[in-house]
């Protein structure tokens, strides 16, 4: 009997039984891209705005990132009150929608990242085409000594 069961037929608790421990992922790698993601934000933010840029929405990562762990959290409680037999594949299930959250997650921060880039480079584009005839910095040129003369005072110090 699972303890849900248990609860909706006020049922006296089983005996509870003994299975090997679960190895459940931890929720530190999405934690770790969402500082990376915060990171590339204070980068964005120091750049020049291309316009085209602020039409891409990045709320339908956000919440396909949500539904994927609010699945995992809810097919992990499945699988922790089901027969042994079925939970391999409810975990297994679980473990591809948390990789679906990191792959959001991680979709995101790309597309800030690509984002970013295209900025730098326009940026530069911009940079370069700004050089104006009238900027060139003169100045003179010296030749102290040549190839020959090098020889010949490295030849002395033998």
């Amino acid at each position: 009997m699972t303890k849900k069961l248990e609860e909706l037929f006020n049922l006296e608790d089983s005996k509870p039984v003994e299975t090997a421990p679960v190895d459940v992922p931890k929720h530190e790698e999405i934690r770790s891209i969402d500082d990376s993601y915060k990171a590339v934000e204070a980068i964005t933010r120091g750049l020049p705005q291309i316009k085209e840029l602020n039409d891409i929405d990045d709320t339908d990562l956000d919440n396909l990132a949500k539904k994927a762990e609010k699945a995992y959290d809810d097919l992990m409680d499945l699988g922790m009150n089901v027969e042994v037999r079925y939970s391999s594949r409810i975990f297994e299930v679980a473990s591809s929608m948390m990789g679906n959250a990191i792959n959001a997650k991680t979709a995101k921060i790309d597309k800030k990242l690509k984002a970013v880039d295209l900025q730098l480079k326009k940026l530069k584009i911009d940079n370069d085409n700004n050089t104006d005839p009238n900027d060139v910095i003169n100045g003179q040129g010296y030749v102290i000594t040549d190839r020959n003369e090098l020889l010949k005072k490295l030849g002395q110090k033998d």
